[in-house]
C-alpha cells in the first residue's frame, strides 16, 4: 500500500510517497515559492544511490495547481519515477493544521469533511484555506483516490476542560470555541509513541514531556499516551518564546501599545506573529547565526538563548508536575534534534527533576533516537528525530482500515 503525504502551505508542498509495507519511503520532496516569480521544485527519489536520484529545479510555480502537477509528473516519470501509474497509490494524507473542536480523530476527507475545514479557517487562516487547496488539486488529479484529513490538533483533543479553556467568560466558547488547541500535534504523537517503544514500554505505561523546537516551539505533557495539556494555544502564537512569535505575553500589553503606540490590532499582531521572540530581542532568528554571533560576545544573542531555555524550563517544571511522574523527556525537530548548546542550557542543573545531562552523550548534532542523560538518571533525557509524513501516513492507513 502507497501513501502519498501532502503537507501544502500558503506558498509551498511538501510531499512524501511511502511505501506502508514496511514503512519506507520511495520519493521525497518540496515546492516552495508558489506564486512568486522564480519558484523552486524539489524531488529526490529512494534509494539515493547515484547522482541521478534528485532532481532540482528553479522555474515559476503560479499556483499550487501547478504544483501538485510536477508531485504527480515526477513520482511515475519514465527516468525518475518510483511507479509506473497513479493507480498504485492507494491514498493521500494530508496534513491539516487545525481541525476545532470538530475532530477526534483523522478523517476520510468528504464535502462536509471539507465544509467544516473552511468553517474553521479563521483559527488557521494560514494554514487551513492551504490544505483545503491541496485536496482539492488531489481530488481533481486523482479522483479515484481516497483522501484522508490528519489535523495537528487531534493529539490534543484529550485535554481535560481544565487545561484547554481559557478563563474568560465561558460564552466565547460556546459562541466562538475560543479556547486552547494546540499544534504540533502529529509531531508530538509520533515521538511520544517512539520513546515507549524505545523504553521496552506501552504507551500508556510512560508519562512524558515532548520537545518540539524549530522556528515554531511547543511542548506537551502526555500521560499515559495521552495529551494532557500543551504550551500552543488558540493559535500557535502562545506559549515557548520562537523564532519570530513572542510565546506568552501580558494580554494588557497589546491595549497599552494601542493607547501608547497608535497601533492597530492589526500591527500588534503582525508584530507578536513576525517581529517578536528571537528576532525581537536579538534581529535573529536562525540559532546558527544567533550562536555565531553570541560567541563573538554580542549581548543581545546570548541575552536571546538565556529567555529561550529558561521559558522552556518553566514548562518543564509545570509539566512534571502536572503529570505527577515522569519517566522521559523527548526532544525534536530542527533545533531540538541538532542544538546541543541549547539542550544543554534547558537540561542543566535539572537535579530537582530526576534529570541529569550526560554532556559527551549530548554532544552535536543527532540524526537518529538517542539518550542524552546519564546511566544514573532517574528521568531520561532523548533527542528523537520527528517524522511528521510517516505518522500521517500511518493515521491515513488507520482511517482506511
Amino acid at each position: 500500500m502507497n501513501v502519498l503525504v501532502i503537507n501544502a502551505g500558503s506558498s509551498s508542498l511538501k510531499y512524501q510517497l511511502l511505501n506502508m509495507e514496511d514503512e519506507s519511503v520511495m520519493a521525497t520532496g518540496l515546492v516552495e515559492r508558489i506564486g512568486e516569480a522564480t519558484g523552486k521544485k524539489i524531488y529526490k527519489k529512494f534509494p539515493d544511490t547515484d547522482a541521478e536520484a534528485k532532481v532540482e529545479r528553479e522555474e515559476e510555480v503560479p499556483d499550487h495547481r501547478a504544483a501538485m502537477h510536477f508531485v504527480v509528473d515526477m513520482i511515475k516519470d519514465a527516468e525518475y519515477g518510483v511507479i509506473k501509474s497513479m493507480d498504485e497509490v492507494s491514498a493521500i494524507g494530508h496534513r491539516v493544521v487545525q481541525g476545532g473542536d470538530h475532530f477526534k480523530n483523522s478523517v476520510l476527507v468528504d464535502a462536509s469533511v471539507k465544509e467544516i475545514i473552511e468553517q474553521i479557517s479563521p483559527l488557521a487562516p494560514l494554514h487551513n484555506p492551504s490544505a483545503i487547496t491541496g485536496v482539492e488539486m488531489a481530488e481533481e488529479l486523482l479522483p479515484n483516490v481516497p483522501n484522508v484529513a490528519v489535523f495537528d490538533t487531534v493529539f490534543h483533543q484529550t485535554m481535560p476542560e481544565r487545561a484547554f479553556l481559557y478563563a474568560i467568560p465561558h460564552s466565547l466558547y460556546e459562541d466562538l470555541k475560543v479556547r486552547r488547541y494546540g499544534a504540533h500535534g502529529t509531531s508530538h504523537k509520533y515521538v511520544a509513541k517512539q520513546v515507549a517503544i524505545l523504553m521496552d514500554k506501552k504507551p500508556e505505561d510512560v508519562n512524558v514531556i515532548t520537545v518540539h523546537l524549530g522556528n515554531g516551539c511547543s511542548m506537551a505533557a502526555v500521560k499515559n499516551g495521552k495529551c494532557v495539556d500543551t504550551s500552543m494555544g488558540m493559535t500557535p502564537l502562545a506559549g515557548l518564546m520562537m523564532g519570530t512569535r513572542s510565546g506568552d505575553i501580558d494580554p494588557a500589553v497589546l491595549a497599552y501599545l494601542a493607547e501608547h503606540k497608535n497601533m492597530t490590532i492589526e500591527e500588534i499582531d503582525n508584530m507578536l506573529n513576525k517581529e517578536s521572540g528571537l528576532k525581537g530581542i536579538c534581529g535573529l532568528n536562525d540559532m546558527r547565526d544567533i550562536h555565531a554571533k553570541s560567541e563573538q560576545g554580542d549581548e543581545a544573542c546570548k541575552l536571546a538563548l538565556e529567555m529561550f531555555s529558561y521559558r522552556i524550563r518553566k514548562y518543564l517544571g509545570a509539566y512534571a508536575v502536572v503529570l505527577g511522574s515522569l519517566d522521559a523527556v523527548v526532544f525534536t525537530a530542527g533545533i531540538g534534534e541538532n542544538d546541543d548548546i541549547v539542550r544543554s542550557m534547558i537540561l542543566k542543573d535539572l537535579d530537582c527533576l530526576g534529570i541529569e545531562l550526560d554532556g559527551e552523550k549530548n554532544k552535536g548534532r543527532i540524526s537518529e533516537a538517542k539518550v542524552v542523560s546519564t546511566d544514573a538518571s532517574r528521568v531520561k533525557a532523548w533527542v528523537i528525530p520527528t517524522n511528521e509524513e510517516l505518522q500521517i501516513a500511518r493515521e491515513t492507513v488507520a482511517v482506511l482500515k
